[in-house]
C-alpha cells in the first residue's frame, strides 16, 4: 500500500514540475487559457486532481487543495483562507489516541507505530494551522490591506479579519487539556504530543490573536477617521461644483456658530456675591464657620515695647549611631576583608555580643535591604531554616550567611 502511494506521489510531484508555468498561470489569472495548451497535457492534470472544471461550460480551474499549497508556501497576501475546524481537529486526534492504546494493550506494536505516525502528524498539522492563522493576519495586518484600494474595502477586509479572529479564539475554547492529560494517562509520547505540545502552541496562539485584535481595532479607527475625511472632502467638493461663487464667511461675527466651527469651549460669564440675597444666607453662614484662621487688625493705639534678646552660644548636637547598627556595619566590613560568608551568629559569638539573636538577625537583614540596588550587586544573602510542619508557606529563618558575589 505505502509503494502505491509513493509511486502516485511521485507521478503527481513530476506533473507540478512539468507543468509549473501552466499552473502558475491558473494560480495568477484564476483560470487555464485551454486553447493555449495541449487536451491531453489538461486531460491528465484534471485526473491527477490538479485541475477541475466547476460546470460544463465554465473554464478550468485549480483545486483548492493546489492552491491552499502555493498560498501557503508564496506567502501571498491576498490569502484570506483562515482554517478555523480545531474541533474536528481534537476529535480526530482523540480518535487516533483510542486506537493507539488499544493497539499497545493487544501488543500490536506495528499497528500501534501507525497510530502514533498518524497522530503525530495530526498534531503538527494542528499547530501549523494556528501558526499559519496567525501569519495570514498579520501579514494582512503589516499590509494594512494593501491588495484593495479604497477606504470602504479595507474596513470591510478589517470587519472579514476581525470576524475570523473571534471565530478561532472561540474555537480555541475547544481546547479541554485535562481531558487530553487524562486521555494521555502515563504515556510519555502521548503526553508529549497532547498536553505539553498543543498547550504551548495554544499558549502563543492566543497571545498572538490578542495583539492581532487589538491592532485590528486600531486599523479600524484609522480607517473611520479616513473615511470620515474623504466624505467631508467629496462633500465640499460637490458643494464647490453647485455652487461656484461660494466664499466663507466670517463666522466669528455670526450669532450662532456652526458647530463645525464651534470648537471652543463656552467662557465662564463674570459672578460676584448677593449679601442681601436672603436664600443664600445659610451658604454664607456655612462659608464662614469653615474659615479657621479668622485675622484681626490690632489697634493703632497698642503699646508696642522693644523685647531685648539675650543671644547665647548653643551647644552643639551630637548624634551617636545605634550601637545594634555599628555591629551590622562591622559585621559587612569584615566579610568584605575577608573575602569569605560568614554566618550573622558565628560573628555574633565570636564577638560576644549583647543582643538578643533574634534581633541581631533581624537587624542584618534590614542593614541589607537598606543598602541600594547597586551595592546589594556585591552582597549574596543566603537565609537558613526550615519549614513549618503544619501550615504550608511559613518558613522560619534560623542564620543567616553573608557572603559576596
Amino acid at each position: 500500500m505505502s509503494q502505491v502511494l509513493i509511486q502516485a506521489g511521485a507521478k503527481l510531484l513530476n506533473a507540478l514540475g512539468r507543468h509549473s508555468d501552466l499552473i502558475m498561470q491558473a494560480y495568477v489569472n484564476g483560470s487555464v487559457r485551454e486553447r493555449d495548451h495541449s487536451p491531453k497535457v489538461l486531460e491528465q492534470l484534471v485526473q491527477l486532481g490538479v485541475l477541475w472544471r466547476p460546470e460544463a461550460q465554465s473554464e478550468l480551474r485549480l483545486k483548492s487543495a493546489v492552491r491552499i499549497l502555493l498560498e501557503g508556501s508564496l506567502q501571498d497576501e491576498r490569502n484570506r483562507t483562515i482554517n478555523a475546524n480545531i474541533g474536528a481537529s481534537l476529535a480526530s486526534l482523540k480518535t487516533l489516541t483510542e486506537h493507539y492504546k488499544e493497539a499497545l494493550h493487544y501488543n500490536k506494536y506495528n499497528e500501534a507505530a501507525a497510530h502514533m505516525g498518524d497522530l503525530t502528524e495530526h498534531v503538527y498539522q494542528l499547530s501549523e494551522s494556528l501558526s499559519n492563522s496567525v501569519r495570514v493576519m498579520f501579514g494582512r495586518i503589516n499590509n494594512e490591506f494593501g491588495y484593495v484600494s479604497s477606504v470602504e474595502a479595507k474596513i470591510r477586509e478589517n470587519e472579514l479579519a476581525q470576524g475570523q479572529v473571534t471565530d478561532l479564539l472561540a474555537q480555541l475554547e475547544c481546547f479541554r487539556f485535562d481531558e487530553l492529560s487524562e486521555l494521555a494517562g502515563s504515556n510519555r509520547e502521548l503526553r508529549h504530543l497532547l498536553v505539553v505540545s498543543l498547550q504551548q502552541r495554544f499558549a502563543k496562539a492566543a497571545q498572538e490573536l490578542s495583539v492581532v485584535q487589538a491592532r485590528l481595532l486600531d486599523l479600524l479607527g484609522r480607517f473611520r477617521e479616513f473615511q470620515g475625511r474623504t466624505r467631508l472632502l467629496k462633500g465640499f467638493l460637490l458643494h464647490m461644483e453647485q455652487q461656484p461663487d461660494f466664499a466663507p464667511g466670517n463666522y466669528a461675527n455670526l450669532t450662532n456658530v456652526p458647530v463645525l466651527f464651534n470648537q471652543s469651549d463656552a467662557i465662564i460669564a463674570n459672578a460676584a456675591p448677593d449679601v442681601n440675597n436672603v436664600e443664600h444666607e445659610n451658604d454664607y453662614q456655612n462659608i464662614v464657620a469653615s474659615l479657621t484662621h479668622v485675622h484681626k487688625r490690632q489697634s493703632k493705639h497698642e503699646d508696642t515695647k522693644p523685647v531685648d534678646i539675650d543671644v547665647t552660644e548653643q551647644s552643639t548636637l551630637s548624634l551617636e549611631k545605634d550601637p545594634l547598627q555599628t555591629a551590622v556595619e562591622a559585621y559587612f566590613c569584615e566579610v568584605i576583608d575577608s573575602g569569605q560568608p560568614k554566618t550573622a551568629l558565628d560573628y555574633f559569638e565570636e564577638h560576644a555580643l549583647e543582643f538578643d539573636p533574634e534581633v541581631w538577625i533581624y537587624q542584618v537583614i534590614g542593614g541589607y535591604q537598606a543598602l541600594d540596588d547597586q551595592d546589594k550587586q556585591f552582597f549574596a544573602l543566603e537565609p537558613h531554616g526550615q519549614n513549618d510542619n503544619i501550615y504550608t508557606g511559613n518558613f522560619y529563618i534560623n542564620d543567616i550567611t553573608l557572603g559576596l558575589r
